[in-house]
């Protein structure tokens, strides 16, 4: 399948999918052409990668799923690398959160002493 139809078939643009194969998360054929030409599991292994970066994961943090991107990632056990991972990406997403909310407490103090 050719990009555009990767693209339609996850939801994805064609650019966020050239971004996860220089990422090394999924990965294509060339045609005489030189257009990608992508297998069928593709659409598996992206609707994952897509799933796990809305958990909140970066592309960095996928590599670590890589072995398991093929099926169904929700369902299977976590690995103990897998879950030190998104315990390491939550915290990191608490301490923002704890950040932004420090900052709109001051914004809100500041405009109440107006």
């Amino acid at each position: 399948m050719l990009i555009g139809e990767l693209a339609a078939a996850t939801g994805t643009s064609a650019r966020a999918l050239r971004h996860y194969e220089q990422a090394g998360l999924i990965s294509s054929e060339r045609a005489a052409n030189g257009y990608r030409v992508y297998g069928a599991t593709a659409v598996v292994r992206v609707r994952n990668i897509r799933t796990l970066l809305d958990a909140g994961l970066t592309l960095a943090d996928v590599e670590v799923f890589l072995p398991c991107l093929d099926g169904d990632v929700a369902a299977g056990p976590p690995s103990p690398k897998g879950l030190a991972v998104a315990r390491e990406r939550l915290a990191v997403l608490e301490a923002r959160i704890a950040a932004q909310t420090a900052a709109r407490d001051r914004l809100r103090r500041a405009l109440g002493a107006l």
